[in-house]
Order: structure tokens, then C-alpha cells, then sequence
């Protein structure tokens, strides 16, 4: 079999030294097999990394599948929504059509999604990984011309393109221009779990530009939250130190909305704030908020563009491409440090 192109029905027969009809009796569970024969199927199956074509079931004549998966962590959230509008732009004038699910950033329940994705075969497969997954699965179908693009977080034990945003320079660079502003106290409020890729290199895009301006890292004022009630509380706990942070870093899009609420409940106007990624109505908020603001469309568009790369016969190594970040000078961050409580 070339190793450019994904595994066939007649490879596995090949494989297995049977007939193409057998193999589709198998498939089908129709017609007598014997169970050993239909056990050395199965086996070359895993082997080859074949799925077969669910869509060929029904119709039996016609090229490949014109479809993209998308496997992504949260549907609500409108950071990947504006990623997947990216890629579908893309994609659409390639004549492919795309398809998207939520895997709840559970390890089990993307592998799952991926499961039926490649069971429709479809043209490309993109993933925004959870926190513990392990992609080696995917190995077959990448080595047998099936273009995965990881986004947001390289994903792990697979050789597969990343598209990625300048998460560390881009912390660095929020954190940065509080100091800048007289801030020697910042507090980070991060997601979780504290392993994800994300969280990980924003923190140290803050710890670095502590380090840049000759202040210590203090643990005390990093905390970490999923949910945006989650950030709020961890927000009070942060004002409610006794040598307390003047101002704070929101390390995504989700814990900048909790964190801000929190803000807002109690009247603090005295606390700069600087958020990764923007959020909904950030202008009309008053101050405005500034951010470091991530390109999702840029994002998107690069995944599809690399995919479509691959899909063309593209055979280079696999690679990462980041996403500038930029920020977005609005009110909030250049709050003035005050004298402690």
C-alpha cells in the first residue's frame, strides 16, 4: 500500500488473503465467516488502520467523503466558534463541508467523536485536544494520508501540524504593561486543569515578565478556575490577601467574564485588569477592557489552509504555526497602582 493513501477495503483483503467480498461480509455482518477468518479481518483492520466508509453503505458509487471534523472542547464557548468559522470559510471553496462536535475536554468522549469522524472518512481531521488525550491511535490514519491538524494545543504522541497562538508572549506582554504602570503586585487567574498547554505557557509568559522587570513570583497570588463562578471566587480570594494584588491577569476568556463580575459586585474600580483573549462587549464596559487579544479566524483559516496543504499531496514534516497575539490598549490595564489597603 503507498503511504500516501488511506487503507482501502482491498488492502485489507491483501492483507488477509481473502476476498474483497468477504471482507465486506464482515463489515456488514452478512454472509457466512468463519470465525477465525473474521478474526485475522478485524486484526488487519487495526493493523492498516481502516475505517470503513459509512457513507458507502448507502451510496455505492462516488468519490471520497467531503467532509471535515472538527473535534472542539466547548460549543458555547465563542473563541472556537470564531475558529471554526475561519476553517468553514476556508474549506468552502474546496467544496468540503464542515462538521463539529464537543468532546467537554474529556479525553474518552474525544476519542469517541474522532471514532465517528473517521468512520464517515472524512477529508480532514481537526482537534482541539483535551487535557490527557493521547493521539497515537491517529498514527495509521496520518501515516495513511488523512490530513489531522491539531488547534490551540499540540497534541500528544502523534507527528501532526499545530496551529497555535503566541500564548506566552502574549501573557508576557499583558503583564508587562501592567508593571508598566506602576503594578508590582499582579495576580493571575488561570484555567484548569494546571497541565493544560494553554495555562501553561501563559503562566509563563507572566512569570517571565516578573522576572524581566525584578519581581519575585509569588504563589499565593496565582489561582486557577474553569468556570466563570469559579474565577469570581477565586478573584475575592485574591482582594481578601492581606498584602493583596492592585491588579489582576485573566489567563482566558471564560475566568475574565468571572472575574470581572466579581469586580462589578463589589465596586472595585481600584484594580487594573488585563485579560487574554477578548470577551463580548469589552468596549462598552466602563473602563473598556484592555486584552491581549488572539486571532481564532487567523487561527481557523491557518489549520484549513495547512490541512488543504496536506490534502494536496503535502508531505514535509509536521509543523507549528503561531498565531501573533495583540494588544489592545482600552482602560482597564492602565488603572494607575495604588497604596495597599
Amino acid at each position: 500500500m503507498a503511504a500516501n493513501r488511506r487503507p482501502t477495503l482491498a488492502d485489507v483483503a491483501h492483507e488477509v488473503g481473502v476476498s474483497a467480498k468477504t471482507v465486506s461480509r464482515v463489515l456488514n455482518e452478512d454472509g457466512p465467516v468463519s470465525a477465525r477468518t473474521r478474526e485475522q479481518i478485524l486484526a488487519a483492520m487495526a493493523k492498516l488502520g481502516f475505517q470503513p466508509n459509512l457513507m458507502a453503505r448507502n451510496i455505492r458509487v462516488g468519490g471520497p467523503d467531503t467532509t471535515v471534523g472538527l473535534v472542539i472542547p466547548d460549543l458555547g464557548n465563542p473563541f472556537f466558534g470564531a475558529v471554526a468559522g475561519g476553517i468553514e470559510d476556508t474549506v468552502r471553496d474546496r467544496g468540503l463541508t464542515l462538521l463539529m462536535g464537543s468532546s467537554a475536554d474529556d479525553p474518552g468522549r474525544e476519542r469517541a467523536l474522532t471514532e465517528k469522524f473517521l468512520a464517515r472518512r472524512v477529508s480532514i481531521l481537526m482537534l482541539v485536544p483535551s487535557v490527557g488525550a493521547d493521539h497515537s491511535h491517529l498514527k495509521p490514519h496520518r501515516a495513511g494520508g488523512l490530513p489531522v491538524v491539531f488547534i490551540d494545543r499540540p497534541g500528544t504522541s502523534l507527528a501532526a501540524d499545530s496551529v497555535v497562538s503566541s500564548n506566552r508572549a502574549g501573557a508576557h506582554d499583558g503583564v508587562a504593561h501592567l508593571i508598566a504602570h506602576g503594578h508590582r503586585r499582579i495576580g493571575f487567574i488561570g484555567d484548569l486543569p494546571l497541565n493544560l498547554y494553554t495555562r501553561r505557557e501563559r503562566l509563563k509568559g507572566y512569570r517571565s515578565a516578573l522576572e524581566e522587570a525584578g519581581l519575585a513570583y509569588d504563589r499565593s497570588l496565582v489561582a486557577g478556575a474553569h468556570s466563570q463562578s469559579a474565577a469570581a471566587s477565586a478573584t475575592s480570594q485574591l482582594l481578601d490577601l492581606a498584602d493583596p494584588p492592585t491588579a489582576l491577569f485573566a489567563g482566558n476568556n471564560m475566568a475574565a467574564l468571572g472575574m470581572l463580575a466579581e469586580l462589578s459586585r463589589n465596586k472595585r474600580k481600584d484594580v487594573a485588569f488585563v485579560a487574554f483573549d477578548d470577551v463580548p462587549l469589552a468596549e462598552v464596559l466602563e473602563p473598556a477592557l484592555t486584552v491581549v487579544a488572539q486571532n481564532p479566524e487567523e487561527i481557523g483559516r491557518a489549520a484549513a489552509t495547512a490541512a488543504l496543504a496536506r490534502l494536496d499531496g503535502d508531505r514535509s514534516r509536521a509543523r507549528t504555526i503561531t498565531v501573533p497575539t495583540k494588544l489592545i490598549v482600552r482602560g482597564s490595564g492602565e488603572r494607575a497602582a495604588t497604596t495597599r489597603r
